[in-house]
Formats: C-alpha cells, structure tokens, sequence
C-alpha cells in the first residue's frame, strides 16, 4: 500500500499577515485566505489529500487570549460532521450482527412501538427520511425518556420528505450504543474511532489534550466559546477533531489507509445510495453530487433554506452503491464552529476546512469549489 506523503504548509497567524509554502499552499490561500479575512475567522485548517499526498495549512490563532496558533494538532468542534461516525458505528453494529439498517426503530426502542416514529427504519434516520421532524430537540425536552415520550404523539407533517434533523439522527447512535451494551461516547472512544486509527478524535476531550482545544468564536458577540450540553449532543453534534486526524480519516475513504474489515465494510455501506432530491443524492449522512457539478447545485444543497425545510425526496430502494464520479460533503458548525469535509472519489481528492467561526455555509462552499477546480486544472 502507497503511504501518503506529509507537506505541511504553516501559514503565520492572519494578524501578522499570511505568507505560504509551496504550489499548494498558494492555492489555498488564495481561495480560503480573502474569506477568512472578510469574515475575521481567528483560526482555521484546511487539509488537502490529492493523489495520496498530504497537505496541511494552517493560519491564525486557536485562543486569542493565550495568542496559542493553530496547528495541524489544534483540536476544533466538527459540528454536524461528527454524524459521519454515529451512521458508521450503526453500520459497524449491523457488521457484527448487533442489529440491522432495516430494522424498525420500535424492535429497538418498544416504547415507540405503534407510533409513527416506531415505524421508520433505522437507515432512515440516518437519512433524515423522518417526513417532518425538526431540527433541534425541543427546549421543553431534558433528556432521551422525555425524547421518546414526545415522540409517542409526533406525526410526520410532509410524509416521504427529507427532514434535516439532529433528532433522528441523535436516536440513531443512541440505539447503536444501546445495542453494543454500552454508551455512546464509549463506543466512539473505546471503539471506533482507535478501530480507524482516529487517536485525536473525542466525544469528551480528556484533560491531556485540553490545551490543544480550540476556542469557537461567536458571530454575533466575537465572545469565546465552547459547545454547550444538550439532548444528544454527542451523537449529533459533538464529536472534536483535528486537522490531521480528519485527513487520516479521508485517507480511510479513499483507499489510502487500511483497517479491520468490519469497519471497511461498515465505510462503505455508509456510502450506499438512499434517495434522491432535487440537488444531490442521499447516503447514510453524506451528501453526493455527480462531478462535475456547477456550483449553483452545490450551494442550493448546502442551503440553509434546503437544510431547515423538509423537502420532498425519492427513496432508492434497495440502496445503491455509489459512483465514484462523485462529489460527496458535508457541513457542519456550533455556535462557535464551522467545517466542511468534501471528497471527488475519482480524481482521488479530499478537502477538510475547520474554522472556528461558524461562517456561512455558502462561503466554506465557494472557497471550496475554487480550490477544487484549481487543483484540477479547471478554473
């Protein structure tokens, strides 16, 4: 097996202004340099996987209190990303037998059973296929029991549409864990996430790593902050991360690093096609788009008015494999936060920004598609 080769490119922090190493680092620069200055970004990492080599860019700071830099190290909140490993631990589960995406939600949580949420599919809160569910877990709602005793009396409002929902998909790496006999930041930490060679990824980052975690940095006040706990928080939306760490994990999803079997096999069946909209095609959390792709798609995807509002979508049934020639991504941001990770299976490419400053999704998206089009010669 090739082993990717490191070129890391240090960028000194935005204040004293940026410089740049190498043809790679220059791209990225010039694409992601002028939004992280427009939108006073304290932070960010972008990394790069093309062709099996590595390259890490990095600029500003981590604390603007300490004046602590950003490195490939620097641990960042991943937002929605962190739902790419809640699908791949249910996958995991179903590989060693533990419970199956067909199953019904009921067989595992029997307090749903006859309830309209008890009747949806495993694989279908990993595909946000709720018909209606809203995104956050109402305010009135304080824990898992009280969950699922709101959801006796929910109805889907827009049966069929895709609902973009940290409810469904929460439930869904509460069941995994439940059915893995443990709790859910155990069975990331404890399980997979060293099964994929993850070492500086968290759920609860420990006291040894705590220097290297980031600050977010409101929007709106400019004041530090950290993720808050909430109802399912770790399995929608908790998971922290660095900027080498995520390549590793691209490196996962484009052949360029071994693991187990089980857990390859469990990658790949979060991969398989599960409906389509009106943008993109429909997997297990990812996001894909046939490449090439026109911006104007990609950004009307990555929408918020696409995301917030339920929107109609046809199942793919059974599940398909995946086209290579495709664009996959995902967003995902806190309070604090934003990231996006993208990968083009067939040009064999891999991007991964973390910021912390939740930007909007339409500018981590343009940077992105730059960036893309420059590596491939497309501009």
């Amino acid at each position: 097996m090739k082993r990717a080769t490191w070129a890391v490119t240090l960028l000194a922090p935005m204040a004293a202004g940026a410089g740049e190493t190498g043809d790679m680092g220059a791209k990225i620069d010039a694409h992601f340099g002028p939004v992280l200055a427009a939108r006073d970004v304290p932070g960010a990492v972008i990394g790069v996987i093309y062709q099996g080599e590595h390259h890490l860019w990095t600029q500003g700071l981590a604390d603007r209190e300490s004046g602590a830099a950003v490195t490939g190290d620097t641990l960042f909140e991943l937002g929605s990303i962190s739902k790419l490993f809640n699908v791949t631990l249910t996958a995991l589960a179903q590989e060693r037998g533990q419970l199956g995406l067909g199953d019904r939600v009921e067989v595992h949580l029997p307090e749903l059973e006859g309830t309209a949420f008890g009747a949806l599919q495993l694989r279908d809160l990993g595909a946000h296929h709720s018909g209606g569910l809203p995104l956050q877990v109402p305010d009135e709602v304080g824990d898992v029991a009280a969950l699922i005793e709101w959801l006796k009396t929910w109805e889907p409002e827009t049966p069929g549409a895709r609902s973009y929902s940290n409810i469904s998909v929460g439930l869904l790496g509460h069941i995994s864990a439940k059915a893995m006999g443990t709790s859910y930041a155990e069975a990331l930490e404890g399980d997979l996430l060293p099964a994929m060679g993850l070492n500086d990824t968290w759920v609860e980052v420990p006291q040894s790593a705590m220097p290297r975690y980031a600050f977010g940095y409101h929007r709106e006040t400019d004041a530090p902050i950290r993720v808050t706990p909430g109802v399912l928080d770790a399995e929608a939306y908790g998971v922290k991360s660095s900027g080498a760490d995520m390549l590793r994990l691209l490196d996962i999803y484009l052949g360029h690093a071994e693991v187990e079997a089980p857990v390859a096999a469990a990658i790949k069946t979060t991969l398989d096609g599960f409906g389509r909209t009106e943008a993109y095609v429909q997997h297990q959390i990812w996001e894909s788009y046939p490449w090439p792709v026109e911006e104007p798609r990609l950004q009307l995807g990555n929408s918020y008015d696409f995301i917030l509002k339920p929107q109609p979508m046809e199942r793919v049934d059974p599940p398909s494999p995946p086209s290579r020639a495709a664009l996959f991504n995902k967003t995902g941001a806190t309070n604090g936060f934003g990231g996006y990770i993208v990968m083009l299976p067939e040009a064999d490419l891999g991007v991964i920004y973390l910021g912390n400053r939740n930007i909007p999704n339409a500018e981590r998206i343009t940077a992105t598609y730059g960036l893309i089009g420059d590596i491939l010669g497309q501009k």
